[in-house]
């Protein structure tokens, strides 16, 4: 009997690379499913605006819970098994993916979001999936997820590309790029404001060096980089919601929520037969 035939869904291994705000989305969809056999591979020093929604604090605090459930940081492969037993999802740095090619998971999934494929290839897992642009499917993964907002979000290719990179934030109440706080220079990043802060236009959220970080709109400090993160210039280290509910700096948003819907989808294409 073939693997496929055998392996009981419950049972199926699930490597995530990146553990950033789509990852963390995915993980979560995946794990509410009841697929808790998942791991999760960062760099050492991930740097991410949704630090609340997204698993790869825990390389930082040690460990995170996103609605309800729990990531944590190992640092040994051994302990992997154990993390599972403890109803949890590890998170290691592996920025070289070395895990994948020990442990030899049933799924894939490259979850990083960097526009361009890091070198994910379709011999990692039977199931190889690509989040976004940067992916060809049926040539560097099995399946793409689309990831741009609008009608085709979260369609499961299973040949071609995704949509290309727009380079434009998702429309929130109709701010777009007016929403996003980007580096003014390059340096070292301060702010006395946390997540979940009102804010209004023209209010100084930061400072990056001697130069500050100005809010474009009213809103909410949804997201926002860790204090002390050397950036780069017009870096994005921030994301002001126009709609003012705290609430949402907290949970999932509909496009992370979608893209994970799309993955589970994904998954069941292959193995639910």
């Amino acid at each position: 009997m073939t693997e496929m035939m055998t392996i009981r869904l419950n049972e199926l291994v699930i490597a995530i690379k990146g553990a950033g705000e789509m990852a963390t989305g995915t993980a979560c969809r995946l794990f509410k499913a009841n697929f808790k056999r998942i791991f999760m591979l960062e760099i050492p020093g991930p740097m991410s605006v949704r630090r609340q929604v997204s698993f790869c604090e825990a390389i930082y605090d040690e460990e995170i819970v996103v609605e309800g459930i729990k990531a944590k940081k190992i640092s040994d492969i051994d302990i992997v098994h154990s993390a599972w037993e403890n109803n949890c999802i590890p998170v290691m740095v592996d920025p070289d993916w070395k895990t994948i090619k020990k442990i030899r998971p049933h799924v894939v999934i490259d979850a990083i979001i960097a526009k361009k494929n890091l070198g994910t290839n379709l011999f990692e897992a039977p199931l190889v999936i690509g989040l976004g642009p940067g992916f060809e499917a049926g040539k560097d993964v099995h399946m793409v997820i689309e990831t741009n907002r609008g009608h085709n979000l979260g369609r499961v290719l299973l040949e071609g590309c995704p949509e290309p990179d727009t380079g434009s934030p998702g429309d929130i109440k109709g701010y777009t790029r007016e929403r996003v706080l980007r580096a003014p220079c390059s340096g070292v990043f301060k702010s006395s404001l946390s997540i979940g802060a009102p804010v209004k236009k023209n209010d100084v959220v930061g400072h990056v060096d001697n130069k500050p970080v100005i809010a474009q709109i009213d809103g909410v400090l949804r997201g926002q980089i860790r204090n002390n993160t050397r950036v780069k210039d017009q870096i994005k280290i921030g994301d002001i919601d126009p709609r003012g509910k705290i609430e949402y700096c907290t949970t999932i948003s509909e496009k992370a929520r979608a893209i994970g819907g799309s993955v589970l989808e994904a998954i069941l294409r292959k193995y639910n037969q």
